[in-house]
């Protein structure tokens, strides 16, 4: 049992599975977000734009709620609550198009930085290529015997 305990503990604090922990209690977070501003911001502002509409309350109903009464028992009314569904539907529209302009900015600043990047590793290989352009060349054996021996000719 301890090693099953000390494996379980392995797993729970490698560096994916925090960062997934920490990705689903933010998305959580941003869902109730999301929700509230669909919810409390967006839907009534739809309802007012079409007059007074509220979509929560579209519904069809398949059987009537019934009444209970001396005689008979209360009966649940059975719908098809399409009205949520829409609500639902803008909130899905809403978290995706935030998505995706929390991605387009993270990817708009990797790209400036792997730019920047690539730009200053241009300029370092220019500089070398540069610098070893001005440098001499090194004297090959053949140079260096024959400085020798003229300068053993001039002693």
């Amino acid at each position: 049992m301890s090693k099953f305990l000390k494996e379980f503990k392995e797993f729970a604090m490698k560096g994916n599975v925090m960062d997934m922990a920490i990705g689903v209690i933010i998305g959580a977070a941003f869902g109730a977000i999301v929700t509230s501003l669909v919810g409390d911001l967006i839907m009534p502002l739809i309802s007012w734009a079409t007059g007074g509409i509220d979509f929560a309350e579209w519904r069809i109903t398949l059987r009537a709620a019934v009444e209970a009464t001396e005689t008979t028992e209360a009966v649940e009314g059975l719908y098809i609550s399409y009205g949520k569904f829409i609500n639902v539907l803008f909130n899905f529209i809403i978290i995706a198009f935030s998505i995706f302009l929390v991605i387009k900015g993270v990817n708009k600043m990797s790209n400036k930085f792997e730019s920047e990047k690539a730009k200053k590793a241009k300029e370092a290989a220019e500089a070398e290529a540069k610098a070893a352009a001005e440098a001499p060349a090194p004297e090959s054996d053949e140079v260096k015997i024959l400085k020798e021996i003229r300068d053993a000719l001039k002693k």
